[in-house]
This record gives structure tokens, sequence and C-alpha cells, in this order.
């Protein structure tokens, strides 16, 4: 494929692209289709000839969109919301063509600095500390990680480094391997399981502190499970506090769980993958407060606020503490600029090597929505979140489960968990719609989630017509 022949078929996909996303309502949102579909309609062996572009066009829909899940249907109702606009696919290609590979600032100044400086501007979107902005001289700042899992994992490992240097500093004879065996984690009983999978990878314990009555992590529960653990001669290190945790969207305390970790020496890092990307509306604000306790802070823009998967927001206030967990300096990869103190090389705050281009996505897409456009975004979905839920309360048959704050309402028949295993059975079977569930404590409840960048009101009233007429068929089913 030449440059005349990219212009043209790039304009063809560009075609496609938007058709598919204007079209996307009339096609079935969860595909009909069972495992190992795919390998049977494709070769075994790769062409030893190229094939055709409208070849390969003609498969996308043969083979590929029978096969696809389409999270950007306004009948997608499952999980939460992946991010998708046209800026920040535009920025995408640029991303693609560009193509450099930004582990350090001589790799491509651009890439370093676009990213130092998007992350200021979506931090102070946030009203975040100072202390946590790179500014022309703090000690914090913010990178971007490729999902909410990295950034707890690079904040538990560098959290767990600068423990153990500390301790070793202080009892020069200590091993890294007793100290190990003694660090625990805690998070609430409701944080995603990339919570424990990082305690899994970091090799140390993690402990799960129950929460209250509205799914939150409370002081009084940390605070008593750290006392115990130090009595057994343990050291508590790290801990994880939601904000918008993935079954019912709650909060945990930030404002009572950062003056403990604070007392305790303990490093705080704030998961708000989900909720994160409210906080830039002033009525949403408040539920950040606290905030100014925590070691560190995530949310992921790819979830609610335009910018296409991946895009992780992640911010520090101290960066030496994630460039001493993971600095390492061969000579080929070296440059004369790494110690001047004017920029930073983003390989020393993540787990790979490479990264890509992907602050050109925030920016095209804070340019070209500018903030009070991503907040008009963020509150149609809140307003639709409120209108599901009253629909729900106005039917005695249904009850809410948990409090509604964003765009998250959880919900479930009155009645025995196997009645709404088999609601959400037939709701997913009939495939108009799509939910997935959750488990507050011993209740299965199903999740709706606002999360097309296109669904509407009418979206929204169709969805639950169609749960009642479910639920009625079902439960008249079970009384015959």
């Amino acid at each position: 494929m030449n440059a005349d022949e990219f212009r043209r078929r790039g304009k063809e996909m560009v075609d496609y692209v938007a058709d598919y996303l204007e079209g996307i309502e009339a096609r079935q949102v969860y595909p009909d289709v069972e495992p190992g579909y795919l390998r049977p309609l494709i070769p075994p062996t790769a062409p030893q000839e190229p094939d055709t572009f409208e070849d390969i066009i003609n498969d996308v829909e043969k083979i590929i969109m029978p096969g696809v899940t389409h999270w950007h249907s306004p009948y997608f109702f499952a999980y939460f919301p992946t991010a998708s606009s046209y800026p920040a696919m535009l920025a995408d290609m640029l991303c693609g063509a560009i193509g450099c590979i930004g582990f350090s600032w001589a790799a491509s100044p651009a890439c370093t600095e676009l990213e130092t400086v998007m992350m200021d501007w979506l931090g102070r979107m946030l009203q975040l500390p100072e202390a946590f902005l790179a500014g022309e001289a703090g000690e914090g700042g913010g990178v971007i990680q490729g999902s909410a899992s990295e950034a707890t994992l690079v904040a538990l490992l560098a959290a767990r480094t600068k423990v153990i240097r500390c301790l070793q500093t202080a009892s020069p004879g200590l091993t890294q391997a007793a100290v190990m065996e003694k660090l625990v984690a805690y998070a609430s009983d409701q944080a995603h399981s990339s919570v424990e999978r990082a305690g899994l990878i970091g090799g140390v314990k993690l402990k799960a502190i129950p929460s209250d009555g509205k799914f939150a992590l409370r002081a009084s529960a940390l605070q008593e499970a750290l006392e115990r653990d130090k009595a057994a001669g343990l050291i508590p290190f790290f801990v994880v506090a939601t904000l918008g945790t993935t079954s019912c969207c709650s909060f945990d305390n930030l404002l009572e769980v950062g003056p403990v970790c604070r007392k305790e020496g303990v490093w705080l890092h704030v998961d708000a993958a989900y909720a994160g990307s409210a906080f830039i509306c002033p009525e949403f604000r408040h539920l950040l407060d606290g905030v100014e306790f925590a070691d560190s802070f995530n949310f992921n823009p790819h979830k609610w606020l335009l910018v296409n998967f991946d895009c992780s927001a992640m911010w520090v206030k101290k960066r030496t503490d994630l460039t001493g967990a993971f600095k390492l300096d061969p000579v080929y990869l070296k440059h004369s600029h790494q110690d001047s103190g004017l920029i930073t090389d983003y390989r020393h705050w993540q787990l790979p090597l490479g990264r890509r281009f992907r602050s050109l996505k925030m920016w095209f897409v804070f340019r070209l929505y500018g903030v009070t456009g991503l907040q008009a975004y963020i509150r149609k979905h809140v307003q639709l979140s409120h209108e599901f839920e009253s629909l729900v309360r106005q039917d005695p048959r249904f009850e809410i489960c948990a409090e509604v704050t964003l765009g998250l309402v959880c919900f479930r028949l009155k009645g025995p968990n196997s009645q709404n295993e088999a609601l959400l059975e037939r709701i997913n079977s009939a495939r108009r719609i799509h939910l997935v569930p959750c488990r507050l404590r011993d209740q299965f409840v199903l999740r709706f989630a606002i999360c097309s960048r296109t669904v509407e009101s009418a979206h929204v009233r169709l969805a639950w017509e169609h749960i009642r007429g479910l639920a009625a068929e079902l439960l008249g089913a079970e009384k015959e």
C-alpha cells in the first residue's frame, strides 16, 4: 500500500467507521455466537500472496462483526462505559503515524512533554492539590498508565520499595525477604479484583476490610485491622481507597481513612477508575475531598471522559517514589538531558519500557470539547441514571440496592437470588440490551450503567420496558 492508496483507503475506512457508529443502534448489542466460532471461518495459515483490501473489509462484516459486543451501542448498559469520540480516534491515527516509542525524552521530546502538560491540565480540571502537579518545578506529577490495574500495581510496588529501604536504613542487617514476609496491604471488601491481583504480583498479604452499610471503607474498621496486625508483628504499608466501586459505585470515606494512613505512615492510593471523570463537575468534586492525604491517585479518562482506551491517568506527590523503585539506566537508553532536572523519562514511572503517544488523544479531546463540553457529557449520563432509578422505584416488584450517585443503578426483583439470576439470563439471551450483575453482601443484583456516548432517554425507557416485560413473563411462569 503506497501513499496514494492509503489516502483512498483511509477515506473509505473513515466512512466505514462513521457508518458503523451511526448505525450501531440497529446492530444486535450482544453477539449470538459460541466459543470457537471464528477459527473455522479463517484459513489456518497466513496468505502467501497479498489479499485485496476489499476482501478484508468484506471479511470484517462477515467474520468479525458477528462476534463483536457493541460497547458503544445505546443499548449497552454493562460493566462501566468505555470512552469513544471522533477527536480521540483522529488523534490515535496521528499517534500511529508518528509511531514513536516514547520511553525517554530523547526518544521523542514532544511525546514526553505533552504528556506532562496534559496531566497538569487534567489535574487542574479536577482541582487536585498542587503537590500532585509537575508544574515547572514540582516534586509530583502525572503519568498515563495503560489501566487502573497497572496504576494500583505500580503504586503498590513503589510503596513496597519505599518501606523496605526505610526499614533497611534503620536496621542495615535486615534482609528484603524478612521485611516482605511481614508486609500487609489493605482495601475494602468492595475493592476491584485488580487490587487483590496487585498483592499477588507484589508478593504481599492483602487484607479485605469490611465495609459499612453503604459499602464504604471507614476509619474505625481500618484502624482496628492495623492495630491487630501491628500487634502480631506485621508491617502495614499500603492502603487502597476506592471512589466509585465497580459493584455499586460506593465511595470509601477518604476524609476518615486519609488521616489514619498519614498517622500510621502508610501509603494511601486512591482508585477512582470510573468515578474520577465526574470530579471535573463542581457538584461532584466533593466526592474527591480527602485526596490531599493520598500519596497516589488514579482514574481512567478512557472510561468516561471521551478519550479512547488506553488512557489511565495517575498522579503521585513525589515522583522519586516511582523512579526510585523502577529506575534502571543501561547505556543505550541514556541521553544528555536526563539529569538536567528539566524533564522526566517516563520509562521510570511504569512497568513496560515502551509507550505510545497517548497524550495526543487528551490534547485533541480537551481542545475540541472544552471543559464545559466534557462536563455536559457527564451530567447527561448522571441525569439518565436518575431517570432509570425513578422508573425502577415506580414498580413495586423491584428495589434499588445502593445509593445512585453517578451513572450506575443497582436494582433487583424483590425475591430470591434465583429469580434475579433467571431475569438476567432472560435479558441477555434476548440480546436487545446487555447487563452484567454484581453481588452485594448475599444479594444477586443487576447493574444498569449508562455507557454509550449516544444514549438518550428513549433508549433508557425502552430498556426499562423490556426489563419489565421479561420480569412479568418470569413471574407469570413461576405462578403457573
